[in-house]
């Protein structure tokens, strides 16, 4: 499925533009959008799930124009998990809050029952079925959240501040289910501000900035231009910042890249020359 942003202008007030003409194409590679708050993130996925109409410029999903289509008709190719939890689920069971999607766009029960046992089995939570969302805490009902889209089988998955209240088992977890998702041909767009999983996951990164695309290109091209993403507010991974610091001549986006990097100039670090991998990677945690 391809998404296409043509040109697109936006503003809640006349005269305070949100979104300046912009212009971006997605199809195949998963994709994160980055950027500081108020730079227009939100509004351009949710531009994209039909949330919002364009002022101007057009908004395609496939061969459907967004400003042709309710949002509920939207919602059989978009599938949008929002920042907030508490803004998207309000069943009193998990079971019927993973399972309102799919049966709203038709599934039989047993279909829609057997798609949300798998998305809720993907995010860890297969025990949780029966429970009440508001007895787990707001990381659990973040991946209830996100399940619930899953389950929905939608050929687009936009994900907003995937990663918020996670800990480290919890990011790898959503880090699988979208490596999952990318294996079975779904387009992945999200929002983040989680750098270390911008690299890790997503091989395009769009920085935006005052309703403006900044960069566009690679996530190994985006993060080496620290002044751009200075002048976005936007800081590299840890791993890259190191790597930088260190005056590696390739930009790195991981750990097992910046130790590699340093092999190749122990004869710059001093004491680390005569270090092995493990004690190098000790050096990054």
């Amino acid at each position: 499925m391809r998404v296409r942003v043509e040109n697109v202008r936006f503003h809640y007030r006349l005269g305070e533009p949100v979104l300046k003409g912009v212009t971006l194409d997605f199809e195949g590679e998963a994709t994160a959008i980055i950027g500081q708050n108020g730079a227009g993130k939100s509004t351009l996925v949710r531009l994209i799930n039909g949330l919002l109409k364009p002022v101007s410029g057009e908004v395609r999903v496939g061969d459907w124009n967004t400003g042709d289509f309710s949002v509920a008709r939207l919602a059989r190719r978009v599938g949008l998990v929002f920042q907030n939890p508490n803004d998207q689920v309000f069943k009193s069971v998990v079971r019927d809050e993973v399972m309102f999607g799919p049966k709203n766009l038709g599934m039989s029960g047993d279909t829609a029952l057997a798609s949300s046992r798998e998305a809720l089995a993907d995010v860890g939570l297969e025990g949780a079925m029966d429970a009440n969302p508001y007895d787990l805490s707001l990381a659990e009902r973040k991946l209830v959240s996100i399940a619930s889209v899953v389950a929905m089988n939608t050929d687009v998955v936009i994900f907003d501040e995937p990663t918020i209240a996670q800990d480290y088992a919890g990011v790898q977890r959503i880090g699988t289910l979208i490596e999952k998702l990318k294996a079975r041909g779904k387009l992945i767009i999200a929002i983040t501000h989680d750098m270390d999983f911008v690299a890790e996951i997503f091989p395009r990164a769009v920085v935006l900035r005052r309703g403006e695309v900044i960069i566009d290109g690679s996530t190994r091209e985006v993060f080496s231009r620290p002044d751009l993403l200075r002048d976005s507010f936007v800081e590299p991974p840890h791993a890259t910042q190191l790597g930088q610091a260190l005056g590696l001549s390739e930009t790195v986006l991981s750990v097992d890249e910046a130790v590699k990097g340093i092999k190749g100039h122990r004869s710059r670090l001093g004491g680390l020359a005569g270090s092995d991998t493990a004690h190098d990677q000790q050096f990054f945690q």
